[in-house]
């Protein structure tokens, strides 16, 4: 028989509760968190943290953003529901809405990111073959080592991150690996049968890596060359997050597939897109696709507002602005446990020596004094705040991270 619930009162009882029935597959932070506003979230006890990963950038406009919460609450009065099987009063207006501001004849709404990025590679495909004429179940689609496209068998099938493998193959087949920023390895890898080239304008779980200079703008020149569809993840980076509305807008390149999700959904609502032209998504016929949530009324009318918000609030402009004051103050700290300090906007890595440890101590150290980030491929605290934060709040939390990467109250060993 399981064990009695009880409920829970202390964050000691909340992580044992967790820990007695979830699967163990995190490895979070020891802070349970009940309750957020802005850029501040209060644990069960009542302890305040600032929030510097923003749940991986979905909390762009801030936790419980009013505006978001009352089109949220307004829409669940009504209807929150239909599923694909009728129209709904929502979704057009959220898909032209969204169309209009990215500059697409079309999108695809689903839910997840991950989602999205399973429609992106069967648009891609079926365009490949349908329209580009490539030879049946030849296609290839290219991406980049240390890629992080989402968690299915199929994304896992092309990870270079062994973990994220283990244990779960046998693998799809059609995903040639090239390296991330090396424009020459791309141009290799291109053949006949290739459909398409997914990227990460920046990698944000591989380590916030920013490509060189040009890298983004070479690779789409190449795609066009070679009729290959240039596919760029922006789960993470788009929607204001690097100080542009998408990140690729940095180096003037338009994606012929775009995929969006996390921030669109507000902070409070799984909402995922694929965007094209009728070139691309004109490939899809009735039951070619689907989802039941996807495009429902309740994520079409947060997702406009979410985007209402980052574009009336000038979120991607107030990224811009703080995100290099904020990297310059990092980088002046002159830390003796930092290599590097990169990234664009406010979405920033700063990689810890291996002489120093992992980063985790580091983010533990961080939590103690207030502040939540966390840890990306071992060696790397991403600093990744709600947009919505003033200069004001990150000088005050730069005084306890100048204290974290000097080394106070770091656990070693």
């Amino acid at each position: 028989m399981p064990d009695t619930v009880v409920d829970a009162a202390t964050t000691e009882d909340y992580l044992a509760q967790a820990d007695r029935w979830s699967a163990r597959n995190y490895a979070s932070l020891p802070v349970v968190i009940a309750r957020g506003e802005g850029v501040w979230v209060w644990d069960v006890e009542g302890n305040k943290y600032l929030d510097c990963l923003s749940a991986y950038s979905a909390v762009n406009q801030g936790h419980c953003n009013p505006r978001i919460i009352a089109a949220l609450v307004e829409q669940a009065e009504r209807c929150t529901l239909t599923s694909r099987a009728f129209q709904n009063d929502k979704l057009g207006p959220f898909l032209e809405q969204l169309c209009d501001l990215v500059g697409y004849d079309k999108a695809l709404p689903m839910n997840t990111g991950a989602e999205a990025v399973e429609t992106a590679i069967k648009t891609a495909r079926k365009w490949g073959y349908k329209v580009k004429g490539v030879a049946a179940d030849q296609a290839e689609i290219i991406v980049c080592a240390d890629n992080f496209h989402g968690r299915t068998t199929t994304i896992v099938g092309f990870s270079t991150e062994e973990q994220y493998k283990d244990g779960f193959g046998p693998f799809t087949p059609g995903f040639p690996v090239v390296e991330y920023g090396d424009i020459e390895s791309l141009r290799a890898a291109i053949n006949e049968n290739t459909v398409g080239f997914l990227v990460e304008p920046i990698q944000g779980e591989g380590g916030v890596i920013v490509p060189p200079d040009g890298y983004l703008a070479e690779a789409a020149r190449l795609c066009t060359e070679h009729r290959v569809a240039f596919i760029a993840d922006e789960i993470q980076t788009g929607l204001g997050r690097t100080g542009r509305l998408l990140c690729c807008d940095w180096e003037k390149v338009r994606p012929d597939i775009l995929i969006l999700g996390k921030a669109l959904g507000g902070g409070v609502y799984p909402v995922s897109a694929v965007c094209a032209d009728d070139e691309y998504l004109q490939v899809f016929d009735p039951g070619d696709h689907g989802s039941t949530f996807g495009g429902n009324p309740l994520g079409a009318a947060v997702a406009m507002t979410a985007l209402d918000v980052i574009v009336d609030d000038k979120l991607a402009d107030r990224a811009a602005e703080l995100g290099d004051w904020f990297m310059n103050e990092l980088r002046a700290l002159d830390s003796p446990h930092v290599v590097e300090v990169r990234g664009k906007g406010l979405l920033i890595g700063v990689v810890i020596r291996d002489q120093s440890g992992p980063a985790k101590p580091f983010c533990k150290a961080l939590m103690k004094r207030g502040i939540l980030a966390k840890e990306t491929h071992e060696q790397v605290i991403r600093f990744a705040p709600p947009l919505v934060i003033d200069r004001q709040t990150l000088e005050d939390a730069l005084v306890d991270i100048a204290a974290v990467l000097g080394g106070e109250g770091v656990a070693t060993g």
